[in-house]
């Protein structure tokens, strides 16, 4: 009888000690997404484009830092992968000027993101450090720059086109997350990811399809400037490429997602780095982005 009070008690004080827990994270990633926001928001809407690119910079430099760091690369070797992502995307767009990148890039990204993504997720966790380490770490490279150039080019469309494609990302991430918890029942890559289910990508898919029809009806109210992702596809494309496009891109934010989710499976992580209270590091934030942004520049050069 003695013991199993004691149990009991013990049972109430861890419980207790986890929500106290789960409570400290919570509060940790509302305030740090407030930082973000505040940082963010005047960024977005301002008349030039450098403070989006310069801040932005930042973010794919960090996430450079973090590919190193989980790709075997310590110390001094971590941050100069960091500063070489940043000053080779800066190098680039320097480079193009104001006439972009050619849209040949796009395709090939998506092309990499396809085929190379559905290989690695399909080669497993185990399948990871089994790549030449200099391969994984050009690889991560070319990835944050790929994506920061699409994200500044975007920028360059307008705030409306831009915000269409982060909106979409967050979107079908909070609808994943939601549908997933209230009828997952089938695992979609329990290795990588336990918590994901393929219900939980449906629910998504829903979650951006109900976003598109949502922006484009609001883009006509309002008669916007510059049109929004969906708004131009469904001009260039008509209803069902307007569907199948969103789809695709619901789709490969989840692989975004569960590529990173591999990498940092294979260095025995939970987060990318503590940058972001709360919240992991910078590439646990921008994940679903790094494949979404070229995807979306590809199809609106069609």
């Amino acid at each position: 009888m003695v013991s199993r009070v004691r149990r009991r008690r013990r049972l109430q004080r861890c419980r207790l000690a986890e929500s106290d827990s789960v409570g400290t994270v919570l509060g940790q990633r509302v305030i740090t997404a407030l930082l973000l926001l505040a940082v963010l928001l005047p960024a977005l809407w301002a008349s030039s484009l450098w403070p989006f690119a310069l801040l932005t910079l930042l973010m794919v430099g960090a996430a450079g830092w973090e590919w190193g760091r989980l790709n075997g690369l310590v110390g001094a070797s971590a941050v100069t992968l960091g500063l070489a992502v940043a000053a080779l995307s800066a190098t680039v767009h320097l480079l193009v000027g104001d006439h972009g990148v050619p849209a040949v890039l796009w395709w090939l990204a998506l092309a990499s993101w396809v085929l190379g993504g559905a290989w690695v997720l399909g080669q497993g966790v185990a399948g990871w450090p089994r790549i030449p380490a200099g391969l994984r770490v050009s690889l991560g490279v070319l990835m944050l720059v790929t994506a920061w150039l699409a994200m500044v080019q975007a920028k360059t469309v307008g705030v409306n086109f831009l915000l269409s494609i982060f909106v979409l990302v967050w979107a079908a991430d909070v609808a994943a997350y939601f549908c997933g918890r209230a009828f997952g029942r089938r695992k979609l890559a329990p290795s990588i990811s336990p918590g994901k289910s393929w219900e939980g990508v449906a629910g998504g898919m829903a979650g951006v399809l109900v976003l598109a029809v949502l922006w484009v009806s609001l883009d006509q109210r309002v008669v916007a400037s510059v049109p929004s992702l969906y708004s131009l596809l469904l001009e260039r494309l008509g209803v069902i490429g307007l569907v199948v496009s969103a789809l695709f891109l619901a789709g490969l934010s989840v692989v975004g997602d569960l590529f990173e989710s591999l990498v940092k499976r294979s260095a025995g992580v939970k987060d990318s780095s503590a940058l972001l209270p709360g919240h992991g590091g910078v590439l646990d934030r921008i994940d679903a982005l790094l494949p979404v942004f070229p995807l979306a520049l590809a199809l609106a050069s069609l």
